[in-house]
C-alpha cells in the first residue's frame, strides 16, 4: 500500500445540531471550521464535511438503496472507515445503546479472505456509516 492520506467527503445533512451530537458527542470527532451551513469534522484523520441540505427526501433524510453482501442488506450509499480492531470494539460498545443498527456488529466473512467485523448505523439525516476493523489488515484488498 503506498502511503496513507486523509479522504474529504462532504455530505448532505438536515441539522447541525444533530450533527453536533452525532458527530461529536456521540462519535467522538473533533469540530473544525464551520459556518451557519457547514462544519469540518475531524472523522478518524479523515476530512468529513457535514453540509446543511434542505432538499433531503421528503423525510428530511437520504434515499437508500440496499444490495445483498454476505447475507446481509448493506445500504447505498454508505461510507465509512477501517479501524483498528481495539477502536471498533470501543466505538461498538460507546454507540451499541444509542444507535439503531441496520447491521448489528458482526464477523463478516469469517474464515475466508477479506475477514472482518462490520457493523452499519445511520447518522441522524439517514446517512449510512459503515465501521470495520481486520485483525490481519493486509486482508483489506484480499480477492
Amino acid at each position: 500500500m503506498s502511503e496513507l492520506r486523509p479522504f474529504h467527503l462532504a455530505i448532505p445533512v438536515r441539522d447541525l445540531e444533530e450533527c453536533q451530537y452525532f458527530y461529536g458527542e456521540l462519535l467522538g470527532c473533533s469540530q473544525g471550521r464551520s459556518s451557519s451551513d457547514w462544519i469540518d469534522w475531524d472523522f478518524f484523520s479523515h476530512q468529513l464535511v457535514t453540509h446543511v441540505n434542505p432538499n433531503l427526501g421528503t423525510d428530511g433524510k437520504v434515499t437508500l438503496h440496499y444490495n445483498g453482501v454476505d447475507g446481509k442488506g448493506v445500504p447505498v450509499p454508505h461510507f465509512g472507515v477501517v479501524l483498528s480492531p481495539t477502536q471498533w470494539n470501543t466505538l461498538r460498545d460507546r454507540v451499541s445503546d444509542k444507535v439503531e443498527f441496520i447491521i448489528e456488529p458482526y464477523t463478516r466473512f469469517a474464515g475466508e479472505a477479506g475477514e472482518q467485523s462490520t457493523m452499519f448505523f445511520l447518522d441522524p439525516s439517514g446517512n449510512a456509516l459503515e465501521f470495520k476493523a481486520f485483525n490481519d489488515l493486509t486482508q483489506l484488498f484480499a480477492h
